[in-house]
């Protein structure tokens, strides 16, 4: 049988309630016993003593049993509580004041009699009770002796039987029940009150483990149940409530690995995506090629020296699309993965501007575009990547040579910020509208506006620019307005960290 939390801990609680209780009894009582027989030995100590010096039959150590037997019954009926008894040098019982079928034993252990006689301070010490076998009282002792002659002991028992049966008797008066029926529910009382507390912090941890199992049997899908509201993990310490603390943070927890399983499911869309389309720009080029191979194959020289040429230039244009297009996806797929080197030194920024814009000031001047770098000249230094810098910005320049218009204006800007350094690229050209301007450094995405000329692009440039500045622990920014151009920057530290 499967049992809670809280039944184990109240079955525990139960048990040892009762086994500390019967201790506490045991010990309260034993304790209430011992202070009893202390007090009463302390005081009737020198009771034997007493009776001893004031009785002629045993001052002068004469020992008269007849007599003595009428002086014990006389002195019990004056002191019920007490019982008397004679023994003689060896311990030996010679007479007494109870009846002689209610005597056990005929002798009585003379160590304890001795131990009380030669240290009185030590208390309570008991001995053995005639009436029993293995019964021990308290008692009261004194030797007597005939000149120096050692006689015997008066042994008087404190608490006789008819002292017990009295006792007894008073134990069981109804006032004496009515005290004990009221600390017993008063324990009972004190119980329940624990047991109740006990569930009332055992009940959050019933209900958690209530919502794990409803999570895990619907695929700890977050969708399909509704999780208690324990708070936030901020607002509930672990010095404030324990258990709250730890339900809160299991509601982060299951929103959070819902949050990542489905960005996992977006990006494996994505990815199914991005491969579909890659697959499609792999095999055109392919198709392409093969199409004019093969018939370069089958004519061969039923071709033209033109019409040859011509089928291989068609060729070689498909051959470095496919390579660029291989080439940027191993790139990106290297820069996703983290499998990227970075080689950072300080260099001058205006330099290496420079030489990107020198590359491309044929293919601006064919759209009579004004490639302006500003300032000039720029002297600012950076730390940073070239290699990586570099491919940023000829991304960045040809995306922007492509979307500006005849008689267009491209400038690069550099700007000095604190401890970096901003670098901009800006065009007048078509820019991006609202809706796309979320998604151009996504794989593979194509704005609606997209310019298209005579080279076919992969669409990876954007993407591959974003994750290169990352890795130069910067961001790729973005602001642009459909028809009024665009202007994508970046910012670059100035010294070694």
């Amino acid at each position: 049988m499967k049992i809670s939390l809280y039944q184990r801990l109240a079955l525990i609680l139960c048990a040892s309630f009762m086994i500390m209780a019967s201790l506490l009894v045991y010990w309260s009582n034993s304790l209430v016993q011992q202070s009893k027989y202390q007090a009463e030995q302390k005081l009737h100590l020198h009771l034997a003593e007493h009776l001893a010096h004031d009785n002629p039959l045993l001052q002068d150590g004469v020992y008269d049993k007849p007599a003595l037997e009428n002086l014990f019954h006389t002195l019990m009926l004056l002191g019920p509580a007490f019982e008397f008894y004679f023994l003689d040098a060896q311990g030996n019982i010679l007479t007494y004041s109870a009846e002689a079928a209610k005597i056990k034993r005929k002798s009585v252990a003379l160590a304890p009699l001795k131990q009380l006689i030669a240290n009185p301070k030590k208390m309570p010490v008991f001995a053995d009770d005639p009436r029993g076998i293995n019964k021990q009282k308290i008692f009261s002792v004194s030797p007597v002796y005939q000149g120096e002659l050692l006689q015997g002991y008066l042994y008087i028992i404190i608490g006789g039987e008819i002292y017990d049966s009295i006792f007894s008797q008073v134990q069981a008066d109804k006032d004496l029940q009515k005290y004990g029926a009221f600390v017993l529910a008063s324990l009972l009382l004190l119980l329940l009150v624990l047991l109740a507390v006990f569930h009332y912090f055992t009940q959050p941890v019933k209900e958690l483990a209530k919502q794990m199992q409803a999570l895990k049997a619907v695929q700890f899908d977050q969708t399909k149940i509704q999780l208690k509201q324990w708070g936030s993990a901020e607002n509930h310490g672990i010095d404030h409530n324990e258990v709250h603390f730890l339900g809160a943070t299991f509601n982060d927890m299951v929103i959070q690995i819902n949050q990542q399983f489905s960005l996992l499911t977006e990006n494996d869309r994505i990815r199914r995506e991005l491969l579909a389309h890659l697959s499609h720009d792999l095999r055109t080029p392919l198709a392409t090629m093969q199409g004019y191979i093969e018939t370069l194959a089958i004519k061969g020289d039923d071709l033209s020296s033109a019409e040859r040429q011509d089928y291989l230039a068609t060729v070689q244009r498909n051959v470095s699309q496919l390579k660029r297009l291989i080439d940027q996806i191993f790139e990106l797929a290297h820069l996703e993965n983290g499998q990227v080197t970075v080689n950072l030194e300080t260099f001058a920024i205006g330099e290496l501007l420079h030489d990107i814009l020198a590359k491309f000031t044929l293919k601006a001047a064919d759209k009579q575009i004004s490639l302006i770098l500003k300032p000039q000249p720029c002297q600012y230094i950076v730390y940073s990547d070239i290699a990586k810098l570099e491919r940023i910005m000829t991304n960045l320049l040809e995306n922007a040579i492509r979307h500006t218009d005849l008689g267009g204006e491209i400038v690069v800007t550099v700007a000095q910020l604190s401890t970096q350094v901003k670098v901009s690229v800006s065009d007048n050209g078509s820019g991006i509208s609202k809706e796309d301007i979320a998604y151009i450094f996504d794989a593979r995405y194509r704005a609606s506006n997209a310019i298209e000329d005579n080279i076919q692009h992969t669409g990876l440039g954007l993407a591959i620019s974003q994750k290169l500045s990352q890795v130069l622990n910067s961001e790729l920014m973005v602001k642009s307005e459909l028809g009024n151009g665009s202007s994508f920057s970046l910012s670059l530290p100035t010294l070694k960290p």
